[in-house]
């Protein structure tokens, strides 16, 4: 937001301070200046003069020879300007001054220095200048003439300051203002500001009470049907209008908020807008069906022309204006083709409200429209703010001779905003801030904000004005009067917290399965949390597979991005896809992101957000080293017990024969496999891949730090080998448990190191050789321990079909 610093001093009349040092200040008190522009920069020796005759340039047919009287003296100015005549009065610079722009529209940094010389043989003493050399915009200034210099209104003295005149004596601050401060969207909000931070007084506009005797309710009636989107409406009519220029001093301020100068009734309801923050529309009142305005919701697929002659397809979601008959204004967006000011209005209704912010964003974005109004809208403002500014403005109204303010206002404000009350504790404030200020001290930052205040001891009994919607609770107010006590001042402090911070230990572990993942050659990867309901077509997945049940994106970027993803296993292959594409080999990603599991569909409560661990390889590696891998991994968490692989994994994008459900203790933590063929066309992937989604949420409450120190054993142990015959339809992980369970608690390890399946061993049958080491911690094995042992293995082996083999 652009503002005038003379605009600000007309309601800080004591604001005496330069362009720089006003905006370092207002930046230590929370309304950050991002720019500041000194419009009269390299505009020096500027006046305005009286051309008093007119000659031809003997040698040129297109110089014209001018006596300028400039109030001191009477200049010779040879000019090309194809406009001038005399009795004009223009911007003269003398000798030795500078404009900002040269002839071929450049600004050179220091600005374009004119000093006395000849033209063709014929002295000059001076320049006559145009809007554009003085650094205006004939988009602002629509008196300008195309080619030419600029001419000032008739009766215009001679010798004054031609920049102040046209404005340009002014300092612009571009300010950053949150989207919580909706009253620092006006002038009179950030003038507050300045007021208190420079310790001056603040005068608000003037403001009376107009209109004559009649009775506006003779005229017009107004009905809300819908408080929800608009909670209050305010109208009045104005009668006989008339259309006419409006003040240098209202132009040159709404040139300096970047709005071009219209008429006298259009520029009131933009000076109303920039000056209080409250956007305002007018109807032509013959245009008005019934003389009745309605304010309620379209109806669905009506159709409704914009003032920009634009046809918009509405619905029931939107809220309206209307009269007896018709849709005559998008509520807080744009007025109706139906309705809008023209030369010829004669009687024009005025309307003040305050719509619903969060239902003008909605609306604006979905009919791919945003004005200057819906942008102030969308903020939330104060419904007591309407009054207000329809009272200024009728008040303008009445004072530029615009129109006739026909009596009363018609008010529909269901329920009243009131002020807020709120107690606040001067200790608590101070210990926030580390300060040691009394109630009355904090009472002198608050009231210049027009906050109410009243020290009752440790308590401040505070009225919070209804525009300051930001204040809700002690921390709010602690930020007032920090700000105008001054950051700068607040000592630096130790926290007094006695707390001890850490990192949660589920946040602990990822990072470390982070940093183990990257050791073990993987490259971490993020995949977008939004996809596309089509990849899941290319899994393979049956109709009642869980990941089709996804939530919905309401407003999504695309239909790429629609759902909420329920698999990490898309966004890997599609990366892994990517980089074969790209002739990269050996490729290893992981992924620690979250997936949405919805409880209920359609939604009735957040959904579950389950943590996972995706891994994904293509090149070297196989699926026994993605299991080793696997395992290290939860080593590392702490999960020093024995895993177990159940090859009946129900996920169809993993290899029917390389595929298993990864359990430690009856739990499944995770799946594993080597991808689908299919599944890899459908991804364009022209290599084996293998996934693994690591379920971090069934992890957490088995991971810890388990490491017990064991003494170095003090007694022998004693190995075995065994040879074994098992039936094919037994897995490796079977008869390691049978092998486990008849030799505890004496086994200290046991190991797979042979397989074999060929002619040497019967049909139907593989061979297993394991080696078994048994161990007691107290003493040293007999022999009688040692042949219980294996007779019990090898009779628990036989209840499963495995038998020694015969060497």
């Amino acid at each position: 937001m652009n503002t005038s610093m003379n605009w600000l001093k007309a309601y800080v009349p004591g604001l005496s301070v330069s362009g720089k040092d006003f905006g370092d200040r207002m930046t230590l008190v929370g309304n950050k200046v991002e720019t500041m522009e000194d419009l009269g920069e390299n505009l020096e020796k500027i006046v305005t003069g009286k051309i008093l005759s007119v000659k031809k340039h003997e040698d040129s047919d297109h110089l014209l020879i001018c006596q300028v009287d400039i109030g001191k003296e009477t200049l010779q100015i040879v000019t090309g300007a194809p406009n001038v005549e005399v009795g004009q009065v223009v911007p003269v610079v003398l000798d030795g001054g500078k404009v900002k722009v040269d002839h071929e529209g450049n600004r050179p940094e220091g600005g374009v220095s004119i000093h006395n010389g000849k033209l063709r043989g014929v002295e000059s003493f001076g320049m006559m200048c145009s809007i554009e050399e003085l650094g205006g915009d004939r988009n602002f200034f629509p008196e300008a003439p195309e080619r030419g210099i600029y001419i000032f209104p008739e009766g215009t003295p001679v010798g004054e300051d031609a920049p102040a005149l046209l404005g340009f004596r002014d300092i612009l601050h571009e300010y950053e203002i949150t989207s919580n401060r909706v009253d620092c969207f006006s002038v009179v909000g950030l003038a507050r500001e300045a007021a208190a931070a420079f310790g001056q007084e603040f005068h608000f506009p003037e403001i009376k009470k107009v209109g004559n005797e009649e009775k506006l309710s003779d005229y017009l009636t107004v009905e809300l049907k819908d408080s929800e989107l608009c909670s209050r409406y305010t109208a009045r009519l104005i009668k006989n209008v008339r259309f006419a220029p409006s003040p240098s001093w209202m132009q040159i301020r709404l040139r300096t908020a970047g709005i071009r100068p219209i008429n006298n009734f259009v520029d009131i309801t933009n000076y109303v807008m920039l000056e209080l923050g409250q956007p305002m529309h007018a109807f032509d009142y013959e245009d008005i069906s019934g003389k009745k305005i309605r304010i309620e919701r379209a109806e669905d697929k009506e159709k409704f022309v914009t003032l920009d002659g634009v046809e918009h397809e509405l619905d029931s979601s939107i809220l309206c204006i209307k009269d007896g008959e018709k849709t005559i204004a998008l509520g807080g967006i744009m007025g109706g083709e139906n309705s809008m000011i023209t030369d010829k209005v004669k009687n024009v209704v005025l309307e003040a409200a305050c719509f619903n912010g969060t239902n003008i964003r909605l609306s604006g974005r979905k009919l791919g429209l945003r004005t200057d109004a819906s942008s102030y809208f969308e903020k939330g403002l104060d419904p007591n703010l309407c009054e207000m500014a329809m009272d200024r403005a009728c008040t303008l109204i009445e004072e530029l001779h615009c129109g006739e303010v026909v009596g009363g206002m018609v008010d529909c404000y269901p329920v009243k905003k009131e002020e807020k009350h709120l107690s606040v504790s001067v200790s608590e404030i101070n210990n926030l801030l580390g300060l040691h200020l009394s109630g009355e001290e904090m009472k002198a930052y608050l009231l210049p904000l027009e906050i109410q205040t009243e020290v009752k001891g440790d308590s401040l009994e505070l009225v919070i004005p209804t525009f300051r919607q930001d204040l809700e609770r002690m921390a709010d107010i602690a930020e007032e009067i920090a700000r105008y006590y001054g950051y700068d001042k607040i000592p630096s402090t130790l926290p007094s917290a006695s707390t001890v911070g850490g990192m949660h230990p589920n946040l602990a572990l990822n990072r470390s399965l982070r940093h183990l993942a990257e050791a073990l050659g993987y490259n971490e990867s993020y995949f977008y949390s939004f996809e596309s309901k089509k990849v899941y077509e290319k899994l393979l997945l049956p109709e009642n597979a869980p990941e089709w049940q996804q939530i919905m994106i309401s407003n999504p970027l695309g239909e790429d991005f629609s759902v909420m993803r329920t698999s990490s296993v898309p966004g890997m292959l599609q990366a892994l896809s990517l980089n074969n594409r790209h002739k990269n080999k050996d490729v290893k990603l992981f992924e620690m992101a979250k997936l949405y599991i919805p409880k209920s569909l359609p939604l009735t409560e957040l959904p579950e957000e389950r943590m996972t661990l995706t891994l994904g390889f293509i090149g070297e590696g196989d699926f026994f080293s993605l299991k080793g891998e696997i395992e290290e991994l939860f080593m590392h968490c702490g999960l020093n017990g024995r895993f177990r692989y159940d090859g009946n994994c129900e996920k169809p994008y993993y290899h029917p024969g390389k595929k298993a459900n990864i359990l430690y203790e009856g739990k499944v933590l995770g799946t594993m496999g080597e991808i689908h063929p299919d599944v890899l066309k459908n991804f364009d992937l022209k290599e084996r891949a293998y996934v693994a989604v690591l379920d971090l949420e069934e992890v957490y409450p088995l991971a810890g730090d388990h490491k017990k120190y064991t003494p170095v054993a003090k007694f022998p142990a004693v190995s075995h080998d065994f040879s074994l015959l098992v039936p094919l339809n037994v897995t490796a992980g079977e008869v390691e448990d049978a092998i486990r369970e008849a030799a505890s608690p004496l086994l200290e390890k046991v190991e797979l190191f042979d397989i074999y399946e060929g002619a040497q061993v019967l049909a139907g049958f593989k061979s297993l050789s394991y080696n078994v080491s048994l161990r007691a911690k107290d003493h040293t094995l007999s022999e009688e321990e040692i042949n219980k042992v294996r007779g019990d293995l090898l009779a628990a082996l036989e209840k499963i079909g495995v038998k020694l083999r015969d060497m």
